[in-house]
């Protein structure tokens, strides 16, 4: 058996793509699951009103505004390996959700719009991966459009990300004379994707590669591309996987240049399902036991049947259909009935998965976010985080009798992590929080699609929330005491203090130094006594 898993680990690579909004990662996705089989045609993003939708965005409101606002899953095979690819939402009103994928990938590919460079959004994404050691490979998007100098991109990389860079590709020519890439290692190179095996040429100097532009950009290439053979630096792996350095890929996947030598370079270079921290030791993929943890939950991606599904990242060990799981949190066990593999709206029955997969469980709001399955170990994996809200509402329904009703609506959807849920100690009505004003579009779609729920948000005289705790017994209940018309329960149970402003948290942080006021809760503290 530990043969088996062993072979099926290293096989696996899961990885998510990360990107500025309208650098092209959706694009890039459609073709990277093009090449992995599972569909036929690659829907163009402005050009989908009449297609089948075989894009990673299923929901309304991002098929309308052409953004991803929820992380898809994809599984599928390419060559010899199982990947797992994770399309995390763009837009930064969607950073916690982006920011729980990342806790589940083992590399990323970062997508950069050859015009534009580094952008805010991507430059906080590389952050977050630089804080979990995420290795990551970069994807110059593009280049079939008026861009910048290559050289000109791979400085700004090292200067703006701190990271080495290491040119694997090397476009043959840029904006309207973008005809293919150059390998700049093995001396091939790809006219188009649809190229299954590199043409192999003698060097930049080969006719082949000249051939491909106008006589008088022939020169200027070839200048480039000896250039980037000599100065630049070569790959290194080690440095690669401990986040130092990244190799550069260059593109179109929009026209079909250069994703089919991405995609072979995740196979070859991207690392296998690595070890993961739990609270009580280290575990290693290839272990005999499962373990495995929920970074997400996705309720009513099928309108039709009202499900709910809890994407579970496998950590180590094998899971099987039908097995039965300890959920740590509860102490209780619970049966893996249906584990279903995804493709976008597409899903299959995983009779088996291993470390690195990402299987879907159905469920009926058993599992939450941060939850950890085992076949019985007492042990709890780390770094789900929760984070504090920077945009606080009031929801208002027109009808008061379906009050009731609104409440189990936004308590499904904070589960899911849509928004977060906040009631107030002191009975008055339910406050939502949300990272950006974004979600609140997303919440009230849903709620009137899918809960015919149609809803408006109102300001709440709060801006500010925080959790609060204290090692001095009986600290927090005197806080709360005082503080009554201000303290709310989240989803848990747990205590927040909500304020007007900064300054009114940092008033009372003043004065009542035994309570801690913090921005981020981590889910470990979710377990049940």
């Amino acid at each position: 058996m530990t043969d088996k898993i062993s072979d099926a680990v290293a096989r696996r690579r899961t990885f998510a793509i990360i990107s500025h909004p309208d650098a092209g990662k959706t694009t890039l996705t459609e073709k990277l699951l093009l090449f992995g089989g599972a569909i036929q045609l690659a829907g163009e993003v402005k050009a989908k009103k009449n297609r089948v939708q075989t894009r990673s965005d299923w929901m309304n409101i991002e098929r309308e505004r052409g953004i991803s606002v929820v992380t898809s899953v994809m599984t599928f095979e390419y060559g010899d390996h199982v990947f797992n690819l994770l399309d995390t939402p763009g837009h930064e009103d969607f950073a916690d959700d982006t920011y729980r994928t990342l806790t589940a990938v083992d590399s990323a590919i970062m997508v950069i719009d050859a015009a534009k460079g580094i952008e805010p959004r991507t430059l906080k994404l590389f952050e977050v991966c630089r804080l979990r050691d995420i290795p990551i490979v970069t994807f110059v998007n593009k280049l079939d459009r008026e861009s910048r100098d290559p050289f000109e991109i791979l400085d700004e990389i090292e200067q703006k990300l701190a990271l080495d860079t290491a040119p694997v590709t090397w476009p043959i020519g840029r904006g309207k004379s973008f005809a293919g890439t150059y390998h700049l290692a093995n001396s091939t190179m790809r006219r188009s994707d649809d190229d299954v095996e590199p043409i192999a040429v003698d060097g930049p100097e080969d006719a082949r590669v000249a051939g491909l532009l106008p006589e008088n950009e022939r020169e200027a290439l070839l200048e480039e591309m000896m250039l980037a053979s000599e100065a630049c630096r070569p790959f290194d792996m080690q440095a690669f996987r401990e986040g130092h350095l990244t190799p550069v890929y260059f593109g179109s996947a929009l026209r079909n240049f250069g994703v089919r030598d991405l995609i072979e370079a995740l196979g070859a270079i991207g690392p296998a399902p690595r070890a993961q921290d739990a609270d009580s030791r280290r575990v290693e993929a290839t272990e005999d036991k499962m373990t495995s943890f929920v970074f997400k939950i996705q309720a009513n991606m099928d309108p039709n049947h009202r499900d709910r599904i809890a994407f579970v990242r496998v950590c180590s060990g094998r899971l099987k259909r039908g097995m039965k799981a300890k959920l740590v949190r509860t102490g209780k066990p619970i049966s893996l009935s249906a584990p279903q593999f995804f493709f976008a709206k597409n899903r299959i029955t995983a009779d088996e998965a291993f470390a690195g997969d990402v299987v879907g469980i159905p469920n009926h709001g058993t599992l939450r976010i941060g939850d950890t399955l085992t076949e019985g170990e007492e042990l709890l994996f780390r770094g789900v985080p929760n984070f504090a809200p920077e945009i606080l509402r009031r929801v208002r329904l027109g009808d008061a009798m379906k009050a009731k009703k609104l409440r189990e609506a936004l308590q499904q959807m904070a589960e899911e992590g849509v928004v977060q849920l906040f009631l107030p100690e002191d009975g008055s009505p339910a406050i939502v929080g949300v990272v950006g004003a974004l979600q609140l579009d997303v919440l009230k779609e849903r709620l009137k699609i899918e809960y015919a729920l149609p809803v408006d948000f109102e300001m709440a005289r709060f801006s500010v929330c925080r959790w609060i705790a204290s090692e001095e017994k009986g600290e927090v209940d005197r806080f709360i005491a005082a503080h009554r018309g201000d303290i709310a329960r989240d989803l848990d149970d747990d205590p927040v203090f909500l304020a007007p402003h900064e300054f009114g948290l940092n008033y009372e942080a003043d004065r009542w130094k035994a309570v801690t006021f913090t921005a981020v809760k981590d889910y470990q503290t979710r377990k049940a006594a």
